[in-house]
C-alpha cells in the first residue's frame, strides 16, 4: 500500500529535509541549552528570594527563638514584638507618610517637566538639540556625593534645610534629567503627519502637547512613574544629609539611624526592613500590569 502524500511534505522529501520533532501543542522540544539557561534561572531567583525569605521568617521570631532555632528555621509561633517596637521607636506611620509624599511628589513633577522638556527637545527641535541631550546624559552620570557640599549651603542660605522640599527639589531635577534624556529620543521619533493634522486644525503648541502627545505618550509616561517613585523611596544619601529632623525623616533613613543606635535585635532589624519593603512592594503589584503595558507599547510600534 503506497502512502498518499501532501505537496509540502513532498517538497520536503524532495529537498532531503526532515523537520524537526514537535511534542504535543505543536512546540519543538527543548535542548541542552534550554534546560541550562532554566537552571541559571531558577538559580538566579532562589538567590532574589532567599533574603526576602531571611526578612519574612525572622520578623516573627521572638529573641529566644532566634538564638534557638537559628535564622533559617520557621517560627515555632508568630511572635509581633519586633514589629511593634520598631514601630513605637521611629513613630513610623509618621516616616511613612513622609517617605509617601516625598516618592508621590517627585514622580508626578519629574514626569510634567521630562515631558515638557522633551517636547522642546524632541518635537520643538530647538538649536543644539545634540550639546543638551548630551547635557543631561552627563547629569545623570554625576554622582550625588558631588552634589552635597553646594546643595547643602545653597539650602542653608534660602531656608530649606530640613525641609521635605529640599530633598523634592532636587530629586525632581535629578529623575528629570534621566526622564528627558529617554523621552526626547522617544518624542524625536514621533510622527510628523500628526503633529500637522493638529497643526492644520488650529491646535497651538500647549494643546498639541496636552491633547496629542501626552495620550499617546501615556505608556511610556506611566512607566517612568512607576520607577521615579521606587527610585525614590529607596533613596538614603540625601534624605539623611538635608533631613536631620526625626519629623522629616523618610522610612530608609529612619530604619539606619535606629541601626546606628544599636537600639534593636535581629529580630527588630528584620521587622524594620518588612516594613520597609512592604509599600514599594505594594505598590508594584498594584501598578504591574501598568507597567507591563507600557512596556509592551514601548516596545510594539
Amino acid at each position: 500500500m503506497t502512502a498518499i502524500l501532501t505537496s509540502s511534505e513532498a517538497a520536503t522529501v524532495r529537498s532531503g529535509r526532515r523537520r524537526p520533532p514537535r511534542s504535543r501543542g505543536g512546540m519543538t522540544r527543548r535542548g541542552p541549552v534550554d534546560w541550562l539557561m532554566l537552571v541559571f534561572v531558577v538559580i538566579g531567583a532562589l538567590v532574589v528570594i532567599a533574603p526576602f525569605y531571611l526578612v519574612l521568617v525572622n520578623s516573627f521570631k521572638s529573641p529566644v527563638d532566634y538564638a534557638t532555632s537559628g535564622p533559617l528555621a520557621l517560627p515555632t509561633a508568630l511572635d509581633f514584638t519586633g514589629i511593634t517596637r520598631f514601630w513605637e521607636r521611629v513613630n513610623f506611620p509618621q516616616k511613612l507618610w513622609n517617605s509617601l509624599f516625598i516618592s508621590a511628589t517627585v514622580a508626578v513633577l519629574a514626569v510634567l517637566v521630562s515631558l515638557v522638556s522633551a517636547f522642546a527637545i524632541g518635537i520643538g527641535r530647538v538649536r543644539g538639540r545634540t550639546w543638551i541631550v548630551l547635557l543631561f546624559l552627563l547629569a545623570n552620570l554625576l554622582p550625588q556625593e558631588a552634589l552635597l557640599y553646594p546643595l547643602y549651603f545653597m539650602f542653608k542660605e534660602v531656608g530649606l534645610y530640613d525641609s521635605v522640599w529640599s530633598v523634592i527639589i532636587v530629586f525632581v531635577v535629578i529623575q528629570a534629567a534621566f526622564g528627558t534624556y529617554l523621552l526626547s529620543s522617544v518624542l524625536g521619533t514621533f510622527p510628523k503627519e500628526v503633529l500637522e493634522a493638529a497643526s492644520i486644525d488650529g491646535a497651538s503648541r500647549w494643546q498639541i502637547l496636552w491633547r496629542v502627545v501626552l495620550p499617546i505618550s501615556r505608556p511610556i509616561l506611566s512607566v517612568l512613574l512607576i520607577f521615579f517613585f521606587i527610585w525614590t523611596w529607596n533613596e538614603f544619601l540625601l534624605p539623611l544629609t538635608f533631613l536631620p529632623s526625626n519629623a522629616n525623616q523618610t522610612v530608609p533613613v529612619a530604619i539606619s539611624v535606629l541601626q546606628g543606635d544599636r537600639l534593636m535585635d535581629v529580630t527588630t532589624t528584620s521587622a524594620s526592613a518588612l516594613l520597609g519593603i512592604i509599600p514599594t512592594l505594594l505598590f508594584f503589584l498594584i501598578f504591574q500590569r501598568t507597567l507591563t503595558r507600557g512596556i509592551t507599547a514601548g516596545a510594539v510600534k
